[in-house]
């Protein structure tokens, strides 16, 4: 099965509809899959529920998707950098569901994993808890968090080859190898595209059995927060 594809668009082709959940990896603008969020907006799909760390910033990542409004709802850790984000949230127009960091990145690796729910300390007797399951283990209680799976997961490696299998490079790595596993279908865009058997085996971080489809594209790397040394 060929999975490289001329360009995102056309890897989007055909699987995107209104209503789906969509995983973004990234944390903050690392690892982000830029290009992919670009083309998805392209589409004009809409209600879409958005699994992401963050939801990226103003003018960038799933800051794009808010902009035209096609994100009903946010599966979130961390969505203090976009002001846009806020004032959706606190308008009506957008729907949040907060996770504590931790326990997001476990329930995607649950779904990649097929484990339906799985039980953690963290949250107990908090808003957090409120509605789930709660047990007790050992003399502590626990709450129950569902595992996460996607309709399309996307992701941005630092290298990978023709038949999906990735490499991601340092901090970049953060919820890119998760969310690869926890996609029914998961779209790469790779730096750096190489043959099959041009990787180091061992270097492998994401089998290509987890990916569908892949693109070639660049990155362009920005800096979140600027800051500058005070000059003596």
């Amino acid at each position: 099965m060929k999975k490289v594809y001329p360009d995102a668009k056309s890897a989007l082709d055909g699987i995107v509809k209104d209503g789906m959940m969509v995983m973004a990896a990234g944390f903050g603008l690392c690892g982000m899959p830029e290009t992919l969020i670009r083309a998805l907006r392209d589409t004009g799909v809409k209600n879409l529920t958005c699994v992401s760390n963050n939801a990226g910033v103003d003018g960038a990542g799933l800051g794009l998707l808010l902009e035209t409004r096609q994100i009903k709802k946010m599966i979130a850790s961390y969505v203090g950098e976009n002001k846009l984000f806020a004032q959706q949230y606190l308008a009506g127009d957008l729907e949040i569901e907060f996770n504590p960091q931790g326990t997001m990145a476990e329930r995607i690796r649950a779904g990649g994993a097929g484990i339906a729910a799985f039980f953690t300390k963290t949250g107990v007797g908090t808003l957090i808890a409120e509605g789930k399951e709660e047990r007790e283990f050992n003399g502590q209680r626990y709450i129950m968090e569902t595992g996460l799976v996607a309709d399309i997961s996307l992701v941005h490696a630092w290298k990978g080859d023709t038949e999906g299998n990735l490499v991601y490079r340092k901090t970049a790595r953060n919820f890119n190898p998760m969310m690869a596993t926890a996609g029914k279908i998961t779209i790469a865009e790779v730096e750096h595209l190489v043959e099959p058997g041009e990787l180091d085996g061992d270097a492998i971080i994401t089998p290509g059995v987890f990916v569908q489809r892949i693109i070639h594209t660049t990155a362009e790397k920005r800096i979140e927060q600027r800051t500058v040394r005070k000059r003596a």
